[in-house]
């Protein structure tokens, strides 16, 4: 997996965590006790937590995302050249892989 990949499965899983969470405290707003408030704080944290990471993880990705295209926007010609010398090195390995026996 890639880290494009790996990045998109994790803001997806935290995604849902948040909804499972929030989903968890509307369910248990009526149970009382010690253990119960103790166990909503958790959560709660925890789901504070979780939407904290969903925001930087965001914030990195339109970093990242902001940083490759002022890199392609101020050197277009070699970043063609990259993608197409990345492109052919590939098909090339494919090749070789697919002829060997």
């Amino acid at each position: 997996m890639t880290n494009e990949a790996d990045t998109e499965k994790l803001g997806t899983d935290l995604k849902e965590l948040i909804r499972d969470a929030e989903a968890i405290l509307e369910a248990t707003t009526g149970l009382t006790g010690d253990k119960a408030g103790e166990l909503r704080e958790r959560l709660a944290a925890a789901l504070d937590s979780a939407e904290a990471t969903c925001r930087r993880l965001r914030e990195k990705t339109v970093a990242g995302a902001k940083v490759a295209d002022k890199t392609i926007r101020e050197h277009p010609y070699e970043s063609i050249g990259i993608a197409a010398g990345a492109a052919f090195g590939l098909g090339l390995l494919i090749g070789i892989l697919a002829t060997r026996k």
